[in-house]
């Protein structure tokens, strides 16, 4: 009996070793996000004015220069990479922390980016700039952001240069959305943001929410979802420190698929209703309606319903009630504006590891090239994904599609992770956590500090130069090879014969 004793003591030692790490990891990473959000005027760009009365608020006193930002930003980067993992380690080896501490912690820390200026990119404010485009009268389709600097509009002087020459790529949802945060902040483009940001936090609530009351049964499964999802410093830092709307299309996503296929041990489960396919349906279309790659979601649920034509026509229908009038109404320049693509590719893209010219044959046909692979790799997470028996179908096969692009498509932000962490969350563990923490860990260092003004000093230049285009793409091409390897070996290991018993 004494050697048990032994085995559980070394375990429970080395859980609460995991647990530690992963709270210092996590709890120094937000502390340090909420740091340099509270002195964005002194490092991030363009200017922000306050409004008299908050929200937000923005410390004017405190300064830090763009060089010391950047180091805080990528070794808190690291840090919160490592506690989540940390984290992850510790559930499996049976740490069971209490959820509330965690949960209050997540909450204030929330609450508190949301209330302060966006920092880490300066997206929020082409979505402020977009909404007042249409506050006045005009279409985002055709007009662009530098076009109310012209105009001596009171946002000009935030409008980011970046993409100020640029269309909207959004889709009617998001922009009714920017409409609605415009209307309600009026010419203070800091309150137009807080609006959104705002929106932003609701949205991210509503996942942890949803996923903590469908894993309550099962504390482990609970804690790992608040872990990658709730208490995760990047995803924090992606979705509501810097504003990136995916988290909108993510949340409707994510229930849409809940509401169409139903949830292993209710009443629905793999016979749905036709009343809970169309509001799916509607769901999933808001979803792409905000950007249109969340139709790889409706794609899931088609191929979990592909042996009935009817449920994929009454599950087609809601989608398209949303998708179809908003379009509509935005007209032809809206269709274009996300269906047209070009070869861009994000800096940190891993398909430049194989050419030295930015202008050859590969990079000038890269979206056809990552088009291809993205549809071999659909193939075989769908069939060789590890969490088929233990997951949603309709979530499994949405999740299966939305890692063959979110991994291989040449132009990808760490904000889109969301959209495959929103349903990684709801599948049994597995390796596809780690998978995932290190391609949003290496993608989140790849774009801080986010501020376009180049780092002051040489060196600082150079380490973030390489970081972008060396270290970080040879990352996000071993974490592809990572999810054919790790497909194929769970399909091997599957098919083995069990060992015959002793």
């Amino acid at each position: 009996m004494a050697a048990p004793s032994g085995v559980a003591a070394r375990q429970q030692r080395s859980a609460r070793f995991w647990l530690w790490l992963a709270v210092g990891g996590i709890g120094a990473s937000m502390i340090s996000f909420v740091a340099v959000s509270l002195a964005r005027k002194s490092w991030m760009g363009p200017p922000l004015p306050m409004p008299r009365v908050g929200p937000p608020f923005e410390l004017t006193s405190w300064h830090l220069p763009l060089d010391a930002v950047a180091v805080i930003l990528w070794l808190s980067a690291i840090a919160g990479g490592v506690g989540v993992t940390a984290g992850l380690i510790a559930v499996r080896r049976g740490a069971r922390p209490p959820l509330r501490p965690l949960l209050i912690a997540a909450g204030v820390v929330v609450v508190a980016l949301t209330v302060l200026p966006p920092v880490g990119s300066t997206d929020a404010l082409d979505y402020m700039a977009f909404g007042r485009i249409v506050v006045l009268g005009h279409s985002p389709y055709v007009m662009v952001p530098w076009d109310l600097i012209h105009m001596h509009d009171p946002v000009g002087k935030s409008i980011p240069w970046e993409w100020g020459r640029n269309t909207t790529l959004y889709g009617p949802a998001a922009t009714v959305e920017e409409f609605l945060a415009a209307k309600l902040g009026g010419t203070s483009a800091a309150r137009i943001v807080f609006w959104l940001k705002l929106a932003n936090a609701l949205a991210f609530g509503l996942v942890a929410y949803t996923a903590d009351r469908l894993l309550r049964p099962d504390p482990a499964a609970r804690l790992r979802a608040h872990l990658l999802w709730t208490i995760n410093p990047l995803l924090i830092w992606q979705l509501i420190a810097s504003a990136h709307l995916d988290v909108l299309a993510a949340a409707a996503g994510m229930l849409g698929l809940i509401v169409a296929g139903g949830w292993p041990g209710s009443s629905v489960a793999g016979n749905p209703r036709l009343g809970r396919l169309v509001a799916g349906g509607a769901l999933i279309g808001l979803a792409a309606d905000i950007k249109i790659t969340f139709v790889l979601f409706g794609l899931g649920l088609a191929w979990t319903l592909r042996r009935s034509l009817a449920s994929c026509a009454v599950a087609a229908f809601g989608m398209l009630a949303v998708l179809l009038p908003t379009y509509a109404w935005f007209g032809t320049p809206a269709v274009t504006a996300v269906l047209v693509r070009d070869e861009r590719t994000t800096a940190d893209n891993f398909y430049q590891l194989f050419t030295p010219d930015k202008h050859g044959f590969l990079m000038q046909h890269v979206g056809m090239v990552a088009a291809v692979i993205v549809v071999g790799l659909a193939i075989v997470t769908l069939s060789r994904l590890p969490g088929r028996s233990g997951a949603q179908p309709a979530i499994f096969a949405a999740l299966a599609l939305s890692l063959a692009w979110l991994f291989v498509w040449q132009y990808q932000l760490p904000s889109y992770d969301a959209m495959a962490i929103c349903l990684l969350i709801l599948v049994p563990a597995s390796w596809l956590d780690w998978l995932e923490m290190t391609r949003l860990t290496a993608a989140t260092i790849a774009l801080m500090p986010g501020n376009p003004t180049p780092l002051q000093s040489h060196l600082m230049a150079q380490i973030a130069y390489y970081c972008i285009t060396l270290a970080v793409p040879i990352v996000l091409l071993a974490v592809v090879v990572g999810l054919i390897a790790g497909c194929l070996l769970h399909r091997r290991r599957k098919l083995s014969p069990a060992a015959p018993a002793s």
